[in-house]
């Protein structure tokens, strides 16, 4: 099995790196089942970019989150870290209840919205989170969270307007 979506349709072409520059490309994620977890990333709607078996006991597997500029990569033999450890994985979204419906559509368990008490980022686990989306609907402060099967943590924050030089 190997294949490399080289469709231009979905994706949309970034400028080269500059010098100077560092981009966050690609996040590395440990799962039990390399199929299962394709077909977990596809079902959100998520673009295959590369599904490539080199060799025995060596496959990549790297999807796109729509409008990301930043992928995922998980596979055989590409990392030696515990399926299911990554957490806090964040994904911004412009509307929280639009994004968290859709996923629910899709048949992913999608916790109900939350906000922090400090109104700035979240606590790890639960401490200091309180139900329901942030007062005002400030940007920045709503969340929503949902796990890849085996356990890898994501969370949805709503922002409509980015600070400024974001």
């Amino acid at each position: 099995m190997s294949s490399v979506d080289t469709s231009t349709a979905s994706a949309t072409a970034s400028p080269p790196v500059r010098p100077g520059e560092m981009r966050l490309e690609v996040v590395v994620l440990a799962v039990s089942d390399v199929d299962r977890a394709k077909a977990f990333y596809e079902k959100l709607g998520w673009r295959l970019d590369a599904d490539l078996a080199v060799d025995a006991g060596y496959r990549v597997v790297q999807l796109t989150p729509p409008g990301s500029g930043c992928s995922i990569i998980f596979g055989d033999g590409v990392t030696g870290a515990t399926p299911g450890s990554a957490e806090g994985l964040q994904l911004s979204v412009y509307d929280l209840d639009e994004a968290r419906a859709d996923l629910i559509a899709r048949g992913v368990e999608v916790g109900e919205p939350f906000h922090d008490v400090t109104g700035i980022f979240h606590h790890a686990g639960t401490e200091g989170r309180e139900e329901g989306t942030a007062p005002d609907r400030a940007d920045y402060g709503s969340f929503a969270a949902f796990a890849d099967p085996d356990g890898n943590g994501w969370l949805m924050q709503e922002i409509k307007t980015r600070l400024p030089g974001r």
